[in-house]
């Protein structure tokens, strides 16, 4: 309770492949509605526009970065020893759009949540350089090839903390406002595939106990979205900003803000 007479604010954006993008609706609101944020946290798909908000860029700036990425800009084939693609595009694609960061650049404290895939454990990037972080953070295991940094083998944090609660306030947040975009759905229609595909939703949803723990939880109605189409980055982006419009009279009423 140490920010301007307020508590301090922390973000955690969730993984959820092109879901993510529902996150720039939500950052947009909350931009416009004035709600201060003194920490972010990102987890996968929630590092890249993490990333880009820590850096300083405008909402406007974001949303044109958001516009233009794509698969082709992010990933390229590679011989699947270790994955069908590699991410190594997505971190040269954050060094061209926002520079080569280190953590200590950034404007607004940040965490990359990424796991190692030989302890099981949850890693956390607050120093060091920023894009291989989040490439790593990004890797889901068995499609991407995972990272290799400091002699750990990463790969996506979505599979031990996809909404990264707890290392906000380690970070010295009061409150934290949580970004769900892993909402689950039953697919009849895709036979014992879609009953996998919830179940997969279900446990990597519930990773790390973020949604549990949330002060504020925003979760954009993305149940059955695509996960993997960025033709549909102007729906899921109205989608976070409804989400997080519908949240706005709480978050004011827990921060002491006039509206």
């Amino acid at each position: 309770m140490t920010t301007a007479g307020r508590k301090r604010v922390g973000l955690a954006l969730g993984g959820g492949v092109v879901r993510g993008l529902a996150h720039v609706g939500v950052l947009s609101m909350l931009d416009r509605a004035g709600i201060p944020i003194d920490y972010v946290a990102g987890t996968s798909a929630g590092s890249i526009i993490g990333t880009a908000y820590c850096a300083g860029a405008s909402m406007e700036r974001i949303k044109t970065f958001s516009q233009k990425i794509s698969w082709r800009l992010i990933a390229r084939p590679v011989w699947p020893a270790h994955g069908w693609v590699s991410f190594d595009k997505l971190a040269r694609r954050l060094v061209i759009e926002f520079g080569d960061l280190d953590f200590t650049d950034l404007k607004t404290p940040y965490a990359v949540i990424a796991t190692d895939l030989k302890t099981g454990q949850a890693v956390t990037f607050r120093q060091g350089r920023v894009a291989p972080a989040v490439q790593a953070s990004c890797s889901v295991p068995g499609i991407v090839t995972p990272v290799e940094i400091d002699g750990r083998l990463l790969a996506d944090g979505s599979l031990v903390d996809t909404l990264p609660v707890a290392v906000l306030r380690e970070m010295g947040a009061d409150y934290v406002i949580g970004v769900d975009i892993f909402s689950s759905s039953i697919r009849s229609h895709w036979g014992p595939f879609g009953m996998a595909m919830t179940a997969l939703e279900i446990l990597v949803r519930g990773a790390g106990q973020g949604i549990k723990d949330a002060d504020c939880l925003i979760s954009p109605d993305l149940a059955g979205k695509t996960y993997l189409r960025f033709s549909k980055r102007d729906e899921l982006i109205a989608l976070g900003e409804e989400a997080a419009q519908a949240k706005l009279d709480c978050i004011r009423s827990a921060l002491n803000l006039s509206a």
